[in-house]
């Protein structure tokens, strides 16, 4: 699995997830400066957190308009993975990758702390290494992480399955208290109709070590490479 670490002008997560991919995982990666526009090497392509371009006019709206984001619906066509934490999120949803947008937190305060999450779905290369309805324990950190949508568009993510992880109680139990930030229906990550994106505002490079806390985070990445590992030995693409 080839993995690309995005770099935009006041990102500032991507060094703790180059290094779970490269040290953690032994995964090939690089880093990918923003004006890149040839994707054509990578599997996987990661849109870390962070502030880029400082959040100027609205949270990843200015990094939308990146070379490397205007390079990204070829490469998710054409089956490329993406994930975006965090402000890479925020990326994606300006970008029209994704449905919906991000808006302030509903106490209009900066949210910095580790919270439980329920899993949803586990039928896309990003939570296979899950199990539906476990809870798991990953930080957040953020101002604008209040996702919206209007109904139908929340409808269609229910329906269709693109809910992967719901903020709740350590029971599990998905209520408004276990909601950190206004979230419409406690919504911490979605996915694309053809699942292969994913938006989190969780931060999983945050929790992949005993000595972070928590190895929670680590089962995102883990399904990406299972899934990699099972469909390279699939017998009919063995050759005698």
């Amino acid at each position: 699995m080839r993995f690309a670490v995005a770099v935009f002008p006041g990102s500032n997560c991507e060094e703790e997830t180059f290094r779970l991919l490269s040290s953690l995982l032994e995964q090939p990666v690089e880093y990918l400066w923003h004006r890149e526009r040839d994707l054509s090497r990578f599997d996987c392509v990661i849109l870390p957190g962070g502030f880029s371009y400082g959040d100027y006019l609205r949270c990843g709206a200015m990094a939308s308009l990146s070379p490397l984001v205007q390079a990204l619906p070829e490469f998710v066509l054409a089956g490329g993975k993406l994930l975006g934490i965090c402000n890479g999120f925020q990326i994606l949803l300006e970008a029209g990758l994704l449905p919906g947008a991000l808006l302030p937190n509903r106490s209009l305060k900066y949210i910095s702390r580790k919270v439980c999450l329920r899993v949803g779905q586990v039928d896309t290369p990003f939570t296979n290494r899950l199990r539906p309805g476990q809870v798991i324990r990953l930080p957040i950190a953020h101002y604008e992480g209040s996702y919206f949508a209007d109904e139908a568009t929340l409808e269609r993510l229910e329906t269709g399955g693109r809910i992967l992880l719901q903020y709740s109680d350590p029971a599990g139990r998905v209520t408004e208290g276990a909601n950190p930030n206004g979230s419409a229906r406690s919504i911490a990550a979605i996915c694309s109709a053809d699942r292969n994106v994913v938006g989190m505002m969780p931060h999983p490079e945050r929790a992949s070590e005993d000595l972070l806390g928590s190895e929670d985070g680590l089962r995102i990445f883990e399904s990406l490479i299972g899934g990699a590992a099972r469909k390279a030995h699939r017998p009919e693409d063995r050759r005698a």
